[in-house]
């Protein structure tokens, strides 16, 4: 499970490989990947497949990774410096957030969602369970965009470098 040297190049180019294919196969169509809460770009799923894979290079010498929990193991990566401070901070923001708005946004709908509306009463409604003012559905939009945003930069770097 956590092997031995962590992961061969060959590996890893793989694990980058299957990635960019679950984005471009299992993208629900005509969704905005930037609303896109699991599988679009800086959010659930970029967290956890770059927190994976540092399990997965890493958790042979660093306990702290050999945990099914996300935000556990990315402190300890952070503390490990496999991950910068900042780095970790704005994934650990991403995360959170991607996740609030999918348990809001089923409160509001009373099913899943795989996308954040970009407008409407359904916005508006996630806006307001997670703390936003009333009309203020805009401001939250604008917010969960920029964390998702740094979060796919972080990605970038920490992922795919």
């Amino acid at each position: 499970r956590w092997p031995a040297g962590g992961l061969s190049d060959e590996q890893v180019v793989e694990i980058r490989r299957i990635k960019a294919r679950v984005e471009n196969e299992r993208m629900p169509k005509n969704v905005d990947t930037g609303l896109a809460l699991k599988l679009g770009k800086g959010g659930i799923a970029d967290v956890e497949w770059t927190v994976q894979l540092l399990q997965l290079r890493h958790g042979h010498e660093v306990e702290g990774l050999r945990t099914t929990s996300t935000l556990h193991a990315l402190t300890a990566a952070v503390d490990a410096g496999l991950v910068a401070s900042a780095d970790g901070q704005v994934l650990t923001t991403a995360w959170t957030l991607a996740v609030q708005v999918r348990n809001a946004l089923m409160l509001v709908r009373g099913r899943p969602a795989a996308a954040l509306p970009s407008s409407g009463r359904e916005l508006a409604g996630v806006a307001r369970a997670l703390g936003y003012s009333a009309g203020a559905s805009g401001t939250f939009l604008d917010d969960y965009r920029r964390v998702t945003r740094r979060s796919r930069a972080v990605v970038e770097r920490v992922f795919y470098t």
